[in-house]
């Protein structure tokens, strides 16, 4: 079960993401249940409605997603 900590962590993540990584995470994110998102969908639904339903999944798994660690220029 996710902390109470972890979940605001996990909120503060999604908002940070803009479409094509958010996009990518739902793709990457090892669910417990398969996914079956249409690319149309992804790219063309309210951002806000994808965060929402990002965040749920994350709940409903009880996971974390997996972000990649930004590179050092």
């Amino acid at each position: 079960m996710l902390h109470s900590t972890q979940v605001e962590e996990l909120i503060c993540l999604v908002s940070s993401l803009d479409r094509e990584s958010l996009v990518e995470q739902f793709g990457n994110y090892r669910a417990t249940f398969p996914l079956d998102f249409t690319s149309d969908f992804l790219h063309n639904h309210p951002i806000e409605h994808l965060k929402h339903i990002f965040v749920a999944l994350c709940l409903q798994c009880q996971r974390m997603p997996e972000m990649p660690t930004p590179q050092a220029a």
